[in-house]
């Protein structure tokens, strides 16, 4: 039954942001490495509340709640992200907050291509969470990873996210649309080369926060649940911060 306290499924004021990348977006916060098992702990940063929603796999709005993405990134065990703290740390400056998880663990920057299944179901969902009103607002992405283990990646991995965002601006008839991209906290031998041009995009409407040095979970590559907290709140901060002007 209904409480006073249930979102409305659809408002058309709902402010939009799309969740997209790879593992560390889905979110592996107190996902043990064996067995693959999520504790189940929600840190209060991360709770629900009546005004955040999540556009779910069968697009429909729903309360949104952790893992946000365990019915998008299904092959993996999906835990904490940050896109709990994020909303939290946004909702009092824009109301409704309307989520739009995308993110699939082990991905490379090839496979978001445009054409490619993973680029082409993330716009499908996006045109779909403005059906009933809303504004897209913002894409959050943190990929990378995965472009870390060959040079030849690496040095591709520039051109390849300065093609993602101008397909993803003119596919969603946004041609402004902020993107706040995270700068690799991990990854492996070519690491420095995806953090080079990640920290270096030099386009309009772009910005980058910096997740080098939050605490790692011991497979050295997952951010712990403490830092999804943290990561969702620096990006709440960039999203909201006049300097950058985002907003």
């Amino acid at each position: 039954m209904a409480t006073t306290s249930d979102p409305d499924p659809d408002p058309q004021n709902k402010q939009i942001f799309i969740l997209s990348g790879q593992s560390n977006m889905a979110g592996r916060g107190g996902v043990s490495k064996k067995p693959k098992r999520w504790d189940g702990v929600v840190p209060p940063e991360s709770q629900p509340h009546p005004s955040i929603l999540r556009l779910s796999a069968k697009l429909e709005w729903e309360a949104a709640r952790e893992p946000l993405h365990a019915d998008i990134d299904t092959k993996k065990t999906c835990g904490v992200g940050p896109g709990m703290s994020f909303a939290n740390g946004v909702r009092e400056r824009v109301g409704v907050v309307a989520l739009v998880p995308c993110a699939v663990g082990g991905t490379a920057i090839k496979e978001w291509a445009r054409g490619e299944k993973l680029y082409e179901d993330m716009v499908k969902r996006a045109r779909e969470s403005v059906r009933g009103g809303g504004e897209i607002k913002a894409l959050l992405w943190f990929q990378g990873e995965s472009d870390t283990s060959t040079e030849a990646d690496a040095v591709a991995y520039q051109g390849n996210m300065e093609e993602f965002v101008a397909n993803v601006r003119r596919d969603l008839a946004l041609p402004s649309l902020p993107i706040i991209q995270v700068a690799l906290a991990s990854g492996f031998e070519y690491i420095e080369k995806v953090r080079e041009a990640q920290l270096g995009m030099k386009i309009e409407n772009v910005v980058c926060v910096d997740a080098k040095g939050l605490q790692l979970q011991e497979d050295n590559l997952h951010l712990s649940t403490q830092s999804q907290v943290v990561l969702g709140q620096m990006l709440a901060q960039a999203y909201l911060s006049p300097t950058h002007g985002v907003l």
